[in-house]
């Protein structure tokens, strides 16, 4: 049996892959690794390659796709699958770069659980706020996380590279998923990942936000189940 390492985004935790690491257990041993360490990519990427087999699938959303791409640059030779949720490969504009050092500073005078509620209607479709499965369980992975991680996780974020030059080299099945309500990274910038990489298929997954593996999970699990597959 392969092994599927999921990698979750910002403020998440392994309980955003819940549903998912149940689901496909009987097809792959499922390892969730949060990056809450590191401030850095390459470090993240080291970090997931050290406690990795010698080849597994890979499956990022968000800040765990940008580990991924991290990881592809590094060990391509490694992957033998790759799925790229909700997440992008351009590097942040100097608007979004100031955002993330605004709320680092928030952050680190002490209002780290401001951060959250401020958040939350950028990374879910409206009618998922209220649901505590969903809302509920972002704000409670995000007090997991804490303001330390949370401004090590910014940092990295902040300094990614662009990885579009570096997709057309992906050599391996690859999938990616985008919820169509995604306002963070936009179906547009998952269009444009699926026609970087050679053969990569494209998913847009209907009434669903950013954190798609918990806004509609049995679509992700069933994705992720199909890719396990090809």
């Amino acid at each position: 049996m392969s092994t599927l390492i999921l990698i979750p985004g910002l403020l998440n935790d392994h309980r955003l892959w819940t549903h998912q690491a149940r689901g496909l257990a009987d097809q792959a041993k499922v390892l969730v690794m949060t990056q809450t360490e590191d401030d850095s990519f390459a470090a993240m990427a080291a970090r997931v390659l050290a406690a990795a087999p010698a080849t597994f699938a890979l499956a990022g959303l968000s800040m765990g796709g940008y580990v991924a791409m991290e990881i592809m640059r590094r060990a391509p030779q490694r992957v033998e699958r790759l799925a790229l949720l909700d997440t992008t490969a351009r590097p942040d504009t100097p608007e979004q770069s100031q955002r993330r050092l605004d709320a680092i500073a928030i952050a680190q005078a002490g209002g780290f659980d401001k951060i959250m509620p401020t958040m939350l209607p950028l990374l879910v479709h409206p009618d998922h706020l209220g649901l505590e499965r969903i809302g509920g369980l972002a704000k409670d992975m995000a007090r997991a996380i804490g303001p330390e991680s949370f401004v090590r996780q910014q940092n990295a974020i902040r300094h990614r590279p662009d990885s579009r030059p570096s997709l057309s080299q992906v050599r391996c099945p690859t999938l990616v998923v985008v919820g169509a309500d995604d306002s963070l990274t936009p179906p547009d910038r998952a269009q444009e990942m699926a026609g970087l990489i050679p053969g990569a298929k494209l998913v847009t997954i209907e009434d669903c936000g950013h954190l798609s593996a918990i806004e509609q999970p049995q679509a992700v699990t069933a994705l992720l189940s199909y890719w396990l597959q090809d």
